[in-house]
């Protein structure tokens, strides 16, 4: 690591920051609304947006800061288990190919801007609809704290903030700044600020990855000297144990398997990613984008490359999430070290921003309108939603700023064995009402506590509790992700549950959608659209 301030990639890096703050506050008045104070305007961006808006979006929303930093990082450490992030960014989409239009269709027809307000409509249970909304916004919090681990890993790279001694509020000034610009233009433009953010943003990814993949390389003599010198350091010391490997062993590939297909089950429960599919203009923009989206795992897959080089580049630290950062200083000219960290710093934005838009809509929709203020107009609503997209931040910023950076990434882990959860009311919903609402929530509860008290049993170098996201599966005596397991169980209670319960004829709840309202397109009689599309030369179209 350099001493000192990086100065000229620091320069270029704020550029950027700054050039992506005009931009956040700009997109207030792109294709603005006359109906500005509804949450379909500052939540979902007015439901309007087109093919490449949605693709950048979503994009943004689900390839991170966290993504570009922990998954190299996570190779970097140990080897081939982090390319697990791969298969499951290639499964994820033929599942959401099946339900996602279908979950459009329900929500525009009936106007629902959450997952919970859908469970609500379709089960006639608000108990149900609470159990969602709380587990999104608790699994979203530490999710938005990692955007801001991402951002700091960066300052310290650049040399920003001083050094151990320094005091706590110089040291995380930067952060403390960057925070406050996120904070203002997310409660100024809503959703509109991070679609708009998203062009620089994947632009800037692009092109780092592009360069990083082919000069690197070629400074490191090629990839059979990248991949001899991982093979070696993972080898571990002559008579020693590894510490890694090129490849998962057998023992592994449990692990390995139940984590790639537990992620891609988890990774669009998440209310962002919702949030982000509920403002497209139609459901064939969705269908089309579940096609054209895996062009981002191959991104990842060569990102995923990026620990195997800092290996070969001697990269040293103690932390593994500045190893990515480190060898970008270490590799690159000072100014293109700029531009690479800005992608990195502008990619925890846009997504920090969707995250706390997606948490503030829950508690508005359905914990504020449900319990607290069922006559809240519209108004209302959007005033309470940008007041609590403002804590949201502010508890993630706490977070980072008070706990070890190794918890708030098992924390994260966390966050996924929670959301997935919530999948059996949300997709079942969504092809069947023969789940019983009650049946529902027991089986979410058996899931997030045995979830939960698994996760806390699990212990790490670091930490006793909350050290990582597998166990051993019981039955099978194979580790295994935690969150998989705990689906399981969540699925088995809830069908088991189900046959009693409707065979003592217990209460059902009102369904209050229809057959026809899951396959309902925009201009379909009685389908919500809040903006004409847009016209000829605006951003967004087809």
């Amino acid at each position: 690591m350099k001493d000192g301030v990086n100065g000229i990639a620091l320069g270029v890096f704020i550029f950027f920051f700054l050039a992506v703050t005009v931009v956040g506050f700009m997109a207030a008045r792109w294709r603005k609304a006359e109906n500005e104070a509804s949450l379909d305007e500052w939540g979902l961006g007015g439901r309007s947006f087109g093919t490449w808006v949605t693709w950048f979006l979503l994009g943004g929303d689900l390839y991170t800061a966290y993504t570009f930093v922990a998954v190299p990082a996570a190779i970097y450490a140990a080897g081939a288990a982090g390319f697990f992030a791969v298969p499951y960014t290639i499964l994820v989409y033929p599942l959401i190919f099946t339900f996602l239009p279908r979950l459009w269709s329900v929500s525009h027809k009936h106007g629902y801007v959450t997952t919970s307000d859908f469970v609500r409509g379709r089960f006639g249970s608000k108990g149900l609809s609470l159990a969602v909304a709380v587990t999104g916004i608790l699994a979203t919090m530490p999710y938005i704290a990692l955007q801001l681990v991402g951002i700091q890993a960066v300052l310290d790279v650049m040399g920003v903030g001083g050094g151990e001694n320094t005091h706590w509020f110089i040291k995380d000034l930067p952060l403390l700044i960057a925070f406050a610009v996120l904070a203002a233009y997310t409660y100024s433009s809503g959703l509109r600020a991070p679609a708009l953010i998203a062009f620089v943003k994947d632009g800037l990814i692009y092109l780092v990855i592009a360069v990083a993949i082919i000069y690197i390389p070629i400074k490191l003599g090629g990839f059979d000297d990248i991949f001899a010198a991982a093979r070696e350091k993972f080898a571990g010391p002559p008579g020693g144990k590894p510490t890694g490997a090129l490849a998962p062993g057998v023992d592994g590939q449990w692990g390995y398997a139940t984590l790639a297909l537990g992620s891609a089950l988890a990774l669009f429960m998440y209310p962002h990613s919702i949030t982000a599919t509920l403002s497209s203009r139609s459901r064939n923009v969705i269908r089309r984008n579940t096609t054209i989206l895996p062009l981002y795992s191959l991104m990842l897959g060569l990102l995923a490359l990026l620990g195997f080089m800092a290996i070969a580049a001697g990269v040293k630290v103690d932390n593994g999430q500045l190893a990515i950062p480190q060898l970008f200083e270490d590799m690159f000219p000072d100014w293109f070290a700029g531009v690479a960290f800005a992608a990195i710093g502008i990619g925890a934005l846009v997504p920090a921003a969707i995250m706390s838009i997606a948490a503030a809509n829950l508690f508005t929709r359905n914990i504020y309108k449900d319990f607290l203020k069922p006559d809240a107009t519209p108004a209302q609503e959007t005033r309470v939603s940008k007041l609590v997209s403002l804590l949201v931040k502010v508890g993630a910023l706490a977070f980072v700023l008070t706990m070890d950076k190794t918890v708030a990434i098992n924390f994260q882990l966390l966050g996924g064995i929670w959301i997935l959860q919530t999948m059996p009311a949300l997709v079942g919903g969504l092809f069947t009402r023969w789940f019983h609402r009650w049946a529902l929530l027991a089986g979410w509860a058996v899931g997030m506590v045995y979830g939960t008290a698994a996760a806390y049993g699990v212990a790490s170098p670091t930490q006793k509790h909350f050290g990582g996201s597998s166990k051993e599966i019981p039955g099978i005596g194979e580790i295994g992700y935690i969150g998989l397991t705990a689906f399981v169980l969540n699925i088995v209670v809830t069908v088991v549950l189900t046959f009693v319960l409707n065979a003592v004829n217990a209460p059902a709840g009102l369904d209050e959608t229809s057959p026809e309202d899951y396959t309902a397109d925009a201009g379909d009689p009685g389908v919500k659209t809040e903006l004409p599309p847009a016209t000829a030369g605006a951003p967004g179209g087809h």
